[in-house]
């Protein structure tokens, strides 16, 4: 059969330009084919309603049939209402009919409410930066210079452990702004922390672990992320000076235990020195390891910089720092420092999992630190994170001064612990009743554990424009529940 001819499955286009369409094509009558094909992919929801087709000379060279065939098989499905055609426009497919009593939108597609739940329109949830302050010229320069410096070699496949660059780069930071002890050749590069401890929980079962302890108040997340590597997660009570280690002999068969030692999450509070040494006491007569989870150790206001715990104990410590609270979630850019002997192992998960990251963003990330740009925007977030942080507890304070808010003195959220009679499911749904989304205490435990009635308030969260409203909000909820 001749190429292109009607027996043939049409793939990417061969025409200079426009836009690809494949069709599967049988049957003698060329036009009657192609109807036919088309009419299939938009009832079986293969072209969804709106999808732009291409224009009949670029289908008509894909399919390598006349224009005219193309042309009229266009004209058929529109006269039958599988297709619309406007000029200027292009041809579509169509929007089914609404049903008796259903309202469409100028556009006809179903209003939002018809397809899904609203959306608040405001949130305090913690866990994210104002994502409105990623600085995206300093980050688009330092990708041009970056891109333009690159050897080319870094644009093929590249190594499991991360781009040299910004091993580099991150040694020299993590010293300075974090106390950290590392070299180049101790870090990986992880796509996030969620990948970074699914690869040391992967590594840890491949070794005949069955357990892990973590902190008892924390992300649901992380739980989630060590059960599914086949991990049990041991819970670590927490008080107002950090996890209490002395627990985690209560649990002889974990091979690790996580914690987030500079703001622990959700609590706030920083682990108490005595404790950093209990806990890297506990993995050197153990033979076990902590996880550092440096979250965001950049930011901190009324106190002096609380440096890394890894910095005591090289080799029973893994630090794992992230770009998500930094700069964005978006930017799934993480690392490890890791002991000796876990090393080779995380590179080898790392190779399995998704053989190397995004070259290109490590790339620019090194550009960013080594030109000063990563340190003038932290500086220049904490500035501002610390002015609303104010702004939230003048306002708190006035709203319910019988309550007490906590772990304000470093990170990007606060804890609101409620007055005696307010419980914070009622906050929770009476904010969600004026479009403000909030987190309370409660979410962040393993179910069945008391917890005091508290919100987790992420006053970084909002964009500069919403965060008066969103604030104005919260205090309205909480007077309604008092």
């Amino acid at each position: 059969m001749e190429p292109g001819g009607p027996g043939q499955a049409a793939g990417a286009g061969s025409a200079a330009s426009g836009l690809d369409l494949h069709l599967d094509l049988t049957g003698p009558r060329v036009r009657v084919t192609v109807e036919a094909a088309l009419r299939r992919a938009v009832q079986s929801g293969r072209l969804p309603a709106g999808t732009r087709l291409p224009a009949t000379r670029t289908l008509a060279a894909d399919l390598g049939i006349a224009r005219n065939t193309v042309a009229d098989a266009y004209g058929q499905l529109v006269a039958e209402g599988w297709l619309t055609a406007r000029q200027g426009s292009g041809t579509r497919v169509a929007r089914p009919p609404a049903a008796p009593g259903e309202r469409r939108g100028q556009d006809g597609a179903p209003p939002a409410a018809a397809t899904q739940a609203p959306r608040p329109r405001y949130s305090l949830r913690p866990g994210v930066p104002d994502l409105g302050e990623f600085p995206r010229a300093a980050w688009l320069a330092a990708s041009r210079r970056a891109i333009t410096a690159a050897p080319s070699e870094a644009f093929g496949y590249g190594d499991p452990q991360g781009r040299p660059e910004l091993r580099a780069a991150l040694a020299s930071y993590l010293a300075r702004a974090r106390g950290v002890r590392a070299s180049p050749d101790r870090i990986v590069i992880c796509s996030g922390f969620t990948q970074a401890l699914a690869l040391l929980c992967r590594v840890l079962a491949a070794s005949g672990a069955a357990e892990l302890a973590a902190e008892a108040c924390g992300h649901q997340h992380h739980r989630n992320v060590i059960a599914a590597q086949g991990l049990s997660c041991r819970p670590v009570p927490v008080d107002e000076n950090g996890a209490i280690i002395g627990a985690v002999d209560e649990f002889p068969d974990a091979a690790a235990l996580l914690l987030t030692p500079a703001h622990q999450f959700p609590l706030g509070v920083p682990l108490a020195p005595g404790r950093r040494g209990d806990a890297v006491a506990w993995a050197a007569r153990t033979g076990r390891v902590v996880i550092e989870d440096d979250y965001d150790g950049e930011f901190r206001y009324d106190r002096r910089a609380i440096g890394a715990m890894q910095a005591l104990a090289p080799e029973q410590v893994v630090y794992a720092g992230t770009a998500s609270k930094t700069l964005a979630p978006a930017v799934r850019l993480a690392w490890l420092v890791l002991p000796a002997r876990l090393l080779d192992p995380v590179v080898a998960a790392k190779l399995v999992a998704d053989l190397h990251g995004s070259s290109l963003d490590e790339l620019t990330l090194a550009e960013l630190i080594n030109s000063g740009g990563y340190d003038r925007h932290v500086r220049r977030a904490r500035l501002l994170y610390r002015r609303r942080r104010d702004r939230l507890v003048a306002a708190l304070a006035r709203a319910v001064p019988d309550a007490r808010v906590t772990g304000v003195a470093a990170g990007l959220h606060a804890v609101l612990f409620l007055p005696p009679g307010m419980r914070e499911a009622e906050v929770v749904a009476s904010a969600a009743r004026r479009g403000l989304a909030l987190d309370g205490m409660g979410g962040f435990g393993p179910p069945g554990v008391v917890h005091p009635e508290a919100l987790v308030l992420g006053y970084a969260t909002p964009p500069a424009h919403a965060f008066t409203t969103a604030v104005g909000r919260l205090c309205a909820a909480l007077r309604d529940c008092s």
